[in-house]
């Protein structure tokens, strides 16, 4: 019997195991893929406060020696559901099954890849799927994005302010994204779009190259050199086995606001898998300490 049981080990999961242990909670984490979570496909970190630069790994690194040292049980299991039992809760891995006081859900969000060959080899190496994150790499130097919604049309606008210029490549003839948007992006000399297009190929083997178009209307082909290339086609959240006990919203990322409760007293969640505006290294660490000290209070008050 664990006090807290933490599903993901991302900054949001590892964090919260921080802030449990500090409180002298015992606690398992459980990742199904990569310890450290997405952060870890990061070339550079420039934004993380108190670090000037660090890469990915070295973040991710970092903070499982900080929680192993803690005394943190970590494992590497992929969990189909939680059972609510009142007092305790039961974690059901495809191994096996855990037994906790309380559990934190923390399991990030991927983001919608173009599913081509050799993407995710260039991740990092021309192409990102944040601009806030690495935007600023891209200075002075041309890039595009691929995308119509909010999301793509706000990369590029970030985009606009530093780089030389910016091709927004959207498959549909109109943007679904906010007309404002839009409006700010046409008037900027810097930005151009490129309508019911599709990436066919990504060029450059080591670093991306360029692009490979084609026209939706027609097929024509054509080839597009670019420093740099930034996703935004949509956020996959990793909570369908979470859906009955923490409960959704219509987009799948669990109902909760800053407080990190979810529907079911006993069951928390943090980072990125829930429902928020702002999804960031910082947003995600802030919500696991606030969880996992929602959940000491809730072990405490039994």
């Amino acid at each position: 019997m664990y006090d807290i049981i933490i599903v993901g080990a991302g900054p949001a999961g590892l964090t919260a195991a921080l802030y449990a242990l500090r409180a002298d909670k015992t606690v398992l984490v459980l990742e199904k893929g990569t310890f450290g979570g997405q952060i870890t496909y990061s070339p550079q970190i420039e934004n993380y406060p108190g670090f000037a630069k660090m890469s990915g790994n070295e973040f991710a690194e970092k903070l499982i020696d900080q929680v192993l040292n803690q005394g943190a049980e970590i494992e590497m299991e992929t969990v189909t559901g939680i059972r609510d039992n009142g007092a305790t809760k039961t974690v059901i891995t495809e191994e096996g099954e855990h037994e906790a006081k309380a559990v934190i859900i923390a399991t990030g969000v991927k983001h919608r890849q173009i599913g081509l060959p050799n993407e995710n080899e260039l991740v990092g190496e021309g192409i990102s799927y944040c601009a806030v994150c690495d935007g600023a790499f891209f200075k002075g130097q041309t890039v595009a994005v691929l995308g119509g919604g909010n999301s793509a049309l706000q990369e590029a606008v970030l985009l606009s302010e530093g780089c030389k210029k910016v091709y927004v490549i959207q498959n549909l003839d109109y943007f679904t994204g906010e007309a404002r948007l839009v409006e700010k992006l046409r008037e900027k000399d810097n930005v151009e779009f490129i309508m019911g297009t599709v990436i066919s190929e990504l060029e450059g083997e080591k670093s991306l190259e360029g692009l490979k178009l084609i026209k939706e209307s027609d097929k024509t082909e054509t080839e597009l050199k670019v420093d740099g290339l930034f996703v935004a086609i949509g956020l996959i959240p990793n909570n369908g086995a979470f859906a009955d006990i923490a409960g959704l919203d219509d987009w799948g990322y669990i109902d909760s606001d800053e407080a990190c409760l979810t529907k079911t007293a006993g069951v928390f969640v943090a980072g990125d898998c829930r429902k928020k505006q702002i999804r960031q290294i910082t947003t995600a660490t802030a919500d696991g300490s606030v969880a996992a000290l929602a959940a000491c209070r809730y072990i405490d008050s039994m």
